[in-house]
């Protein structure tokens, strides 16, 4: 569906390539190839769509009811650890209880009801890996022990460099105010570059008020491209627009086009210069976004992939996660060595 769903299914899949022996519980319509218990047929969005049931009880309960079964597969596996890759508050609380090491994946920015169970449930076995050092700074101003920094990793083998860009711009993302599609539409018109907008509709009433208007024959949107289109779009770019109205805790969409190849022009929002670094250039509204349109454009494309291949590899994310692994069952007094790890999507 996106990238915290792209991320699980590389992170499974390199657990297992590395040797661990890997349980998946996320819903049954999941990729059969991956080591999958389902806990309910069909993902939420398939049965109670986001966008019509988000904050109703139906979904509530329909979420809550899939996370205790996994749970109570969990305890049924006797779990080295749990890599927690969900949002779900009761995941704590359950972990304390049961003297579960668990480590808790934090991909967004703390919101109250998830950050009271971090704090309430803490425990020596409870660890929390954010994307960035601006991130870890947006929960903790003094980090406890169990908190740590691992990057997201890219899979510069789907990811493949291209030498060259078509001239064109890309933005790619769920169209929602909080990704700032409209800001890139009129960056891409002050400097006068062709534009591929790409991504599902989160919020139909920002589409067709914001973004729609501002589409024309140099600017256009191509709908929701996943897999192989989407890299090959992306990759035959000359320069990808980040634009962020939120501090964005990693941009994955950053780095993965960095691995292509493609430049990064972005408003200066959370990580984005931390992930950027001299890989593109930063921006704070429509028009400077403009002017750093140009400028990234300059940069050398094997430097961008050079970037990505030493700090967000795949190797890196996972020894940083085999890292926090031990950390959770060492704080749990068992063994440091990890060898079966079941994922929470």
């Amino acid at each position: 569906m996106g990238g915290m769903e792209a991320h699980c299914h590389q992170l499974v899949s390199a657990l297992a390539a590395r040797g661990h022996q890997v349980t998946l519980f996320a819903s049954g319509d999941s990729d059969a190839s991956l080591p999958l218990r389902p806990i309910v047929a069909r993902h939420y969005d398939a049965v109670l769509p986001w966008t019509r049931w988000n904050g109703t009880a139906r979904l509530a309960d329909f979420q809550s009811r899939a996370f205790k079964r996994a749970w109570a597969g969990v305890i049924d596996g006797e779990f080295d650890v749990v890599h927690n890759n969900s949002m779900h508050p009761a995941l704590h609380h359950w972990a304390r209880r049961d003297r579960q090491p668990m480590v808790t994946s934090l991909h967004v920015p703390p919101f109250a009801v998830l950050a009271s169970a971090i704090r309430d449930e803490a425990a020596p076995w409870a660890v929390q890996t954010l994307t960035s050092d601006a991130h870890m700074a947006s929960w903790w101003s003094d980090p406890p022990a169990t908190a740590l920094v691992v990057y997201n990793g890219i899979d510069c083998r789907n990811w493949m460099f291209r030498p060259a860009g078509n001239g064109r711009a890309v933005w790619a993302g769920r169209i929602t105010p909080n990704k700032g599609t409209a800001i890139a539409l009129d960056a891409a018109k002050h400097a006068d570059i062709a534009l591929d907008v790409i991504g599902p509709i989160d919020c139909p009433e920002y589409f067709h008020s914001e973004v729609e208007p501002r589409l024309d024959a140099k600017r256009q949107y191509h709908g929701h491209r996943q897999g192989a289109e989407l890299v090959r779009m992306v990759g035959e770019s000359s320069v990808l627009l980040a634009t962020p109205t939120w501090d964005e805790p990693f941009g994955l969409i950053a780095a993965e086009a960095m691995a292509c190849g493609v430049p990064v022009a972005a408003l200066d929002r959370g990580a984005l210069r931390e992930v950027v670094g001299d890989c593109g250039s930063l921006a704070t509204d429509a028009m400077s976004l403009a002017a750093a349109i140009d400028l990234a454009r300059d940069i050398p494309r094997a430097e961008c992939r050079r970037r990505v291949e030493r700090l967000f590899s795949i190797r890196s994310m996972i020894e940083g996660y085999e890292r926090a692994y031990a950390t959770a069952i060492t704080g749990a007094r068992a063994s440091s060595n990890a060898s079966t790890v079941a994922v929470l999507a």
